[in-house]
């Protein structure tokens, strides 16, 4: 094995940010609705809609019943009602008969619903009487015909008066809407199972907002152990809604975040835009998951509380990402001209966003925010302007954010602005945004803090461009906001970790320029994979944890307050394939290294005098569990156009999954005594902590 060397500086070169590495989240492979957001029901609120469409062409049909069903199989027993809603914003409703004693009707909810012995979960709902005057409302949660919990909630009728008259100029008591809660626990594991609702009684009661949520959901909203993997990971932002979600299929499907605010039953629900054929995966013009909508369980006051129970060991910021006027260029023409009254309800919803975050509580935005728990301000000092929108002659990007960061600064000189570049580098497209935020900010340098780029390429390519920051102008500072390496079968491999900390040692010895990023997407719902690779893959019951994971924990974990000198060793050394970046933490130094080769590679670790580094250090290695990377090749889970649309006649959603799956890593942190030589484990990261 070829020995190579390192001096390790004690000199900085650059002050960098220690909170680079953040989160990018978006409502795709079920990471909200049926993911993050513990609800465990489908279609709660009966506002369902099945999208059908490719490319730029979209068929939405309201299908109100769907993942609801009569227990008994009397389809008839329910009926969806308009007439008088819980909230006017969500106008259906459930009316149900009960013809006998004991009918009910079911949720298939994700998947089916998953139970743990002796767990708690909490069920409500809002019911209101039509003819039920003696009966009861059973709850239970069933399989194969064996109840796995349940529960009885005494159901509050209301009996008109008796007198004909009274009854006929209205002088009785109304009929009303009452939320009933209950909790269930469960006497036995289960998966698969189906939420039923009974009347212990013939007669009709009409439902709304049916949910279960489990008691140890964090903050009663996230499901607690995909909060544990994003806790773990200490991520020093976090960017949100999206993401394409951003911009919806149309303006009037766009993201607007003041629905996604205030009571539960006010929000008004809307189709996600991954409903329909995209990303990477599948390929029809009914998908699979036809029905995925976005509720706003998780909406973006839960999205700023999400940031705070994430700061225990760095502070998360909030990153929002807003609409700028534009559906999504990949699937529409459609825009909000800027010359167009419209446009302004853009940028009001931009200003009135900050109040909302900052602004005090007696403000109109800062007393909603108090009214939903959190009178203190959630002190945010960033905001995206658009997401990946480009140049083109129906999008005028760059006179659209130079709207929006007038009004914001005119008002709030202290909000950074984020600008986009588009979806590609190496473009055309690229490099004509990033002309137009130098020449702005050369004039006004509080235009824009950062710009956003996106790049999802081969792992070939990070390792190609490790040094595809050492020559950015330094006026305006950059956002990774969307990257990950695609390999050959679109999956998360080692190779693909690997080869992304390979570009983030780039990021990092950059990070005078490179002030925040992001790996993309964040999570991914096994079987229902619009989009891959993932960082996080889950089912109803479990977590996987990806390479791209334990890549992106150990320079978060490991992060830096300035990078030190290198003196271009680092040039060397990719002739080695090993890439390098070196920071001081604390009273420490990081070396993190990483060994592209498909062989162990010795590295003797020397100090400025040129003596061997001896002595105790800590050292932090992720590589391939079985202890050599699987070389990735590409499947039968790739179409052969190689457009990596996969039709569902080839295979199904879990199929896919099954091809694609997330190779197993090994992360380890121990102490060890060096000796000037350290050894580097083929395919691998490693963080080296020396005093």
């Amino acid at each position: 094995m070829a020995i190579n060397k390192l001096t390790v500086s004690k000199k900085s070169a650059h002050e960098i940010n220690p909170d680079m590495i953040g989160l990018f989240f978006e409502d795709i492979n079920f990471a909200a609705d049926g993911g993050l957001y513990a609800e465990m029901l489908e279609n709660r609120s009966f506002e369902a809609v099945k999208t059908k469409g490719t490319g730029r062409n979209y068929i939405l049909k309201e299908d109100n019943l769907y993942a609801w069903s009569s227990v008994e199989g009397k389809e008839d027993a329910l009926e969806i009602n308009s007439n008088q809603p819980v909230s006017e914003k969500n106008p259906h409703y459930l009316r149900f008969t009960a013809f006998e004693d004991g009918e009910g009707f079911a949720n298939k909810a994700y998947d089916g619903v998953c139970l743990k012995k002796d767990a708690k979960y909490k069920v409500s709902f809002y019911a209101k009487e039509v003819e039920y005057s003696t009966g009861d409302i059973e709850i239970k949660v069933t399989k194969d015909g064996t109840c796995y919990a349940d529960a009885t909630v005494k159901f509050e009728a209301i009996t008109p008066e008796p007198d004909g008259y009274k009854q006929m100029v209205g002088d009785c008591e109304a009929k009303e809407w009452k939320k009933y809660e209950t909790e269930i626990v469960a006497n036995d594991n289960v998966k698969g199972a189906a939420f039923e609702i009974h009347l212990t009684k013939a007669g009709s009661v009409e439902f709304d907002i049916v949910s279960m949520i489990p008691a140890d959901a964090v903050a009663g909203v996230f499901r607690k152990d995909l909060f544990k993997a994003l806790a773990d990971l200490n991520p020093g932002f976090l960017r949100f809604p999206g993401g394409c979600i951003v911009e919806g299929t149309s303006i009037m499907r766009r993201y607007r975040w003041k629905d996604t605010v205030g009571a539960i039953e006010d929000r008004k629900i809307n189709t996600n835009l991954w409903a329909a054929v995209g990303g990477n995966t599948s390929h029809a013009w009914e998908m699979p998951d036809s029905h995925y909508m976005q509720s706003y369980g998780i909406g973006f006051y839960e999205y700023f509380l999400l940031c705070e129970l994430l700061s225990s060991k760095r502070t998360c910021k909030a990153v929002p990402v807003l609409n700028i006027g534009v559906a999504c260029q990949f699937r529409s023409y459609e825009t909000v001209a800027i010359d167009d009254p419209a446009f302004d309800e853009y940028v009001q919803d931009a200003i009135d966003l900050i109040e909302f975050a900052n602004g005090p509580v007696d403000s109109k935005w800062g007393a909603l925010r108090a009214k939903m728990g959190h009178p203190e301000s959630f002190k945010l000092e960033m905001i995206a302007i658009g997401n990946e929108q480009w140049e083109s002659r129906h999008v005028n990007v760059a006179d659209r954010y130079r709207i929006f960061e007038k009004a914001i600064h005119e008002k709030y000189p202290e909000i950074k602005c984020l600008g986009t570049a588009g979806p590609f580098v190496n473009h055309e497209l690229h490099s004509g945004a990033w002309k137009v935020y130098h020449d702005e900010c050369a004039v006004n340098p509080n235009y824009s803090y950062a710009v956003d780029e996106h790049y999802y390429v081969a792992p070939q390519w990070l390792y190609d461009n490790v040094a595809f920051y050492d020559n950015y102008p330094r006026d305006v500072y950059v956002f990774a906001g969307e990257y990950a390496a695609h390999d050959a079968n679109l999956s998360n491999s080692v190779e693909a970790g690997v080869a992304e900390a390979a570009m983030m040692t780039g990021m990092e010895r950059n990070g005078d320029v490179v002030k925040l990023a992001s790996y993309a997407p964040l999570f991914n719902r096994i079987g229902h994979s619009h989009w891959t690779p993932d960082m996080i893959w889950f089912d109803e019951d479990s977590v996987t944890l990806t390479p791209s994971y334990y890549t992106q924990k150990l320079f978060s974990d490991y992060a830096g307050t300035e990078a030190l000198e290198l003196n271009d060793q680092e040039k060397v050394l990719r002739n080695s394939q090993i890439y390098v970046s070196a920071v001081k933490m604390g009273d420490s130094r990081v070396i993190k290294l990483v060994n592209g080769k498909d062989e162990d590679q010795n590295l003797l670790l020397v100090d400025e005098e040129g003596n061997d580094i001896v002595g105790e250090a800590q050292v932090v290695t992720m590589k391939a569990a079985s202890g050599k990377a699987i070389v990735p090749e590409a499947s039968d889970a790739i179409a052969e156009d190689n457009n990596h649309a996969v039709s569902t006649e080839i295979m199904s959603n879990a199929e896919l999954c099954a091809k694609r799956a997330p190779e197993a890593a090994s992360y380890t942190e121990e102490k060890v005594k060096l000796a000037g030589e350290i050894v580097l484990p083929a395919k691998s990261v490693i963080a080296v902590v020396i005093k």
